[in-house]
């Protein structure tokens, strides 16, 4: 597959924000579209994804097992891409011209890829390749070996509105829990939630204490909680678990919306121990085994109607500042995705 493109843009780190994003913690560049080697793949980018964590890594110490963004130089994430040259790529590797592939190397139009980073995604368990760019997965880490929902669970989901939660709701009522219950920023979000993500009702941040809240809507407690906030909502989780609940840990949203680094909440360690309450952090990279898994039974469920993967997509690479704004503001219900 040939290129006529020379140039191409990349979104790069202008300076390292203190508090919220704005235009002029990036710049768009235009720079020489790069010459793979042997080895390596040049990728024409065309889906990318922005994620929470992104803003963390703005951050001189972002405190997060993956690689902060430098300044100046562009920024990484999730993208899928066409092979457009791929010299002495090892045969069986898949990376033909044309060959759709998934990598980290976003934020950027075309991107050179080493061989072992780029996974072809012919054949893969997704019609729609922009399914590969969902949490969906961490949803399901959380959900089957962070929260292990079970039958019969009463299950509440923080942030489940975004790109993890809109899926946590839909893949614990699969698995059989009785009653799922969301936190989200508004009763719109909220109605959609029940309508369409598998949610039996919605707490909503700013209406009132999050406890006060949960109690009315899961009056016998809480089986299962898959935190992505931390802070208020999760210290009312805790305060409605039931013996034995099961606590995943998945994100700090309450922090990081904001560029910090911590989510402190206030722990009764007695009383946890008392009613035997598991709490567990779920890193992504601990449990990369997962994966594979978690894209069959989305790939699964998405095909067969019973999953849906909500998102919302911004056309142009000089959108993908605003793209990840939108998504720290909440903007949206799903994966906030950027079309280059």
């Amino acid at each position: 597959m040939s290129h006529a493109a020379t140039h191409h843009r990349e979104v790069r780190l202008a300076a390292r924000p203190q508090g919220p994003l704005n235009e002029g913690h990036f710049e768009i560049a235009t720079v020489p579209v790069p010459e793979p080697g042997p080895g390596q793949a040049l990728v024409r980018n065309r889906l990318m994804a922005v994620y929470a964590s992104m803003r963390t890594l703005m951050n001189e110490e972002p405190g997060l097992p993956m690689p902060r963004f430098a300044l100046g130089e562009p920024l990484h994430g999730l993208a899928i891409g066409e092979v457009v040259d791929a010299p002495g790529a090892p045969a069986g590797s898949g990376l033909v011209p044309g060959a759709l592939v998934q990598h980290r190397r976003g934020w950027r139009e075309f991107a050179v890829v080493e061989a072992a980073d780029a996974l072809p995604v012919a054949d893969g368990p997704h019609d729609d390749p922009a399914a590969y760019l969902s949490m969906g997965p961490t949803a399901w880490i959380g959900v089957t070996a962070g929260a292990e929902v079970r039958a019969g669970d009463t299950v509440f989901v923080s942030a489940a509105a975004g790109s993890v939660g809109s899926f946590a709701g839909q893949l614990a009522r699969l698995r059989g829990a009785e009653r799922v219950i969301g936190s989200t920023s508004s009763a719109a979000k909220g109605e959609i939630l029940v309508r369409e993500l598998g949610y039996d009702a919605a707490v909503l941040r700013g209406a009132g204490p999050i406890e006060d809240q949960l109690r009315a809507a899961a009056p016998e407690g809480i089986d299962a909680v898959l935190d992505l906030v931390g802070g208020e909502q999760l210290c009312a989780a805790l305060a409605l678990a039931n013996r034995r609940a099961r606590v995943a840990l998945l994100g700090a949203m309450s922090g990081q919306a904001s560029g910090g680094t911590t989510a402190p909440v206030e722990l009764d360690t007695f009383d946890l121990i008392s009613r035997g309450i598991v709490i567990r952090g779920m890193p992504g990279l601990d449990h990369a085994h997962l994966v594979p898994e978690a894209h069959r039974e989305i790939g699964r469920g998405l095909r067969d109607g019973t999953l849906t993967f909500p998102h919302a997509r911004l056309k142009g690479i000089e959108r993908a500042p605003q793209a990840l704004n939108e998504l720290l503001e909440g903007r949206h219900v799903g994966s906030v995705l950027v079309e280059l």
